[in-house]
């Protein structure tokens, strides 16, 4: 795998006056510049670095964190735009490149886009918005109920477009929604369901017996907190259950039905109380 656009643990092999050079086993020594090299650094020590092409096209390092590296997405604002391209900023001091052909519509300034990084025919570092020529809208690996990662790359008219563990893209539904969303935020989620068409809709939580066991505990032990009962019941607002418990009110109702099924908890006109174990005699 090339090592430019990724993190790498090298050796210091050489100390200058300008920094000191790393040696990677494809690219050779590499500079550190002398600002970005830590105190008390010797000859001999290992560095966690990132590695990337300076304005000279030639291979330098950084300790420095960037906000996305190659075969990543992240959510990025545009700081500059030429006649060859746009310009990103992630969190280097050489911006990231977007090439016009790579461009659904002219990217502007100050706005931010969902974007892949990769490296182009060159191997220098570059970005695309045109996510689906990276990351499959089609899977074979993927299970229903499996944990992922989600990055929010924006609406669509049944809900949420969203990058899974930075390789597919999948659907987060309306429906499945219950919680304030932001694009470009990352999200622990789930994959909701494989569909017939292999494509995948993605979810933030699960609604099966281990969650709904899980929000049933966490009912009782909201009760037990408040002396065996709570204002909330089947009849609750939605905003006013999600506030409170982050499920949705369809969620929560399996949950209080798991309950009172178990003879948990009753139901009343205004709350829902623990039922009181039977004294032993």
């Amino acid at each position: 795998m090339p090592p430019i656009g990724r993190t790498a643990r090298l050796r210091v092999s050489k100390s200058l006056d300008f920094g000191v050079y790393l040696v990677d086993e494809l690219l050779g020594e590499v500079l550190l510049p002398k600002s970005e090299v830590p105190r008390g650094c010797a000859v001999g020590d290992w560095l966690q670095v990132f590695l990337y092409k300076d304005s000279k096209d030639v291979a330098i390092a950084t300790t420095r964190t960037p906000l996305a590296t190659v075969g990543t997405c992240a959510y990025l604002e545009v700081v500059a735009v030429d006649s060859v391209g746009a310009f990103l900023n992630w969190g280097l001091p050489k911006d990231l490149f977007v090439p016009f052909a790579e461009q659904k519509r002219r990217m502007e300034v100050g706005r931010f886009y969902t974007v892949f990084v990769y490296l182009d025919n060159t191997g220098r570092i570059a970005a695309t918005p045109r996510l689906q020529r990276h990351l499959s809208e089609l899977s074979e690996v993927h299970r229903a109920g499996q944990p992922v990662e989600l990055l929010i790359c924006g609406r669509t008219d049944l809900g949420y477009r969203a990058a899974i563990d930075d390789t597919h893209l999948g659907l987060l539904f309306d429906g499945d929604v219950f919680e304030p969303i932001v694009q470009g935020q990352r999200y622990a989620g789930f994959i909701k369901e494989l569909r017939e068409d292999g494509k995948l809709t993605v979810c933030l939580r699960l609604d099966n017996e281990e969650s709904r066991d899980a929000l049933g505990e966490q009912l009782v032990a909201y009760m037990r907190e408040r002396g065996g009962s709570m204002a909330f019941n089947d009849k609750s607002p939605p905003e006013q259950i999600y506030k409170a418990f982050g499920v949705s009110k369809k969620v929560f109702k399996r949950a209080l039905g798991q309950l009172y099924r178990e003879k948990r908890v009753l139901l009343e006109e205004q709350r829902v109380s623990l039922v009181k174990p039977t004294p032993e005699r």
